[in-house]
């Protein structure tokens, strides 16, 4: 493909998964130049031109398109410790998920008034197995990114609310911070962004959050909005502000996540530990 199209040429692909990273990879080390996109941007792009009908040629021919008519960001790989620290997240929420389970059909077995003994040695094996897993991840996840990330970390979990493991799945989850712009396109990675649904005068849909990606960093940061409403200032004087306006508590926490994202933005981008009043200029501003 390179040597048929020649390294000046733009590769535009979708975003598959583990489907499109070994030719995206393989493309950007011999020089091509690589973007990949949101299936669904292709799909409204595909929508706005009221195309019709799909097959692999088609898809193609709309990615051409697109890369013909649409400004592109080239894409880059991430640090390799990046992609073993996903991984790693990755293998830790299966395996959780796998030791509940286990756990659960363990308890329901010994509820029972006959209970096969290797039927139960089994599962109780499975589940140790599993936990010494999961310990096993657990501990090697944060290692890892402490090795690299660890200015950083100090750095976020000077943010009352924030502990130590939130700030190294929010590090992970931004990949650093290197390719944010802004403290808004952070919000809107993690789905927090408002979406209001509204139409003349009537149709008043709420006002909800999108909600589109970033689910994990999402429940994090909503447990940390718990105690950041009591610990950190300007947390505290937004969600009183949000109750007192006659907001609902979900809502107000909501808006609490969003301020704790200004403020990690700010501290990473100045290099400088959270102060009541220095985070005052920069992300007490709504």
């Amino acid at each position: 493909m390179i040597k048929a199209c020649g390294t000046e040429c733009l590769f535009v692909m979708e975003a598959t998964g583990t489907y499109n990273l070994a030719l995206a990879y393989y493309l950007h080390e011999h020089g091509g130049h690589v973007a990949v996109l949101n299936p669904l941007v292709i799909r409204r792009f595909i929508q706005m031109h009221l195309g019709k009908g799909k097959s692999d040629r088609k898809d193609a021919q709309w990615l051409l398109r697109y890369g013909q008519q649409q400004t592109v960001n080239a894409w880059q790989p991430d640090e390799q410790v990046l992609v073993e620290c996903r991984q790693l997240e990755q293998v830790s929420e299966l395996l959780l998920k796998q030791k509940t389970m286990v756990s659960n059909s363990l308890e329901a077995l010994q509820q029972q008034p006959l209970v096969s003994a290797i039927a139960l040695q089994q599962l109780q094996q499975t589940l140790t197995t599993l936990t010494r897993q999961v310990q096993v991840v657990e501990a090697a996840l944060p290692t890892l990114l402490e090795q690299r990330f660890g200015a950083e970390i100090t750095l976020l979990c000077s943010i009352p609310g924030l502990g130590r493991k939130t700030a190294s799945l929010l590090l992970l989850f931004a990949s650093g911070f290197t390719r944010l712009e802004n403290y808004r396109q952070l919000i809107a990675l993690a789905g927090l962004s408002p979406r209001e649904y509204t139409s003349g005068t009537s149709i008043r849909g709420k006002v909800r959050i999108t909600k589109t990606g970033g689910g994990l960093i999402r429940s994090k940061l909503f447990m940390c909005s718990f105690s950041a409403k009591k610990s950190n200032v300007a947390c505290k004087a937004l969600y009183d502000r949000l109750l007192a306006k006659g907001k609902n508590g979900k809502v107000a926490l909501v808006a609490v996540c969003n301020k704790l994202l200004k403020q990690a933005f700010a501290i990473i981008k100045s290099g400088m530990p959270y102060r009541a009043d220095f985070t005052s200029k920069l992300a007490l501003r709504s």
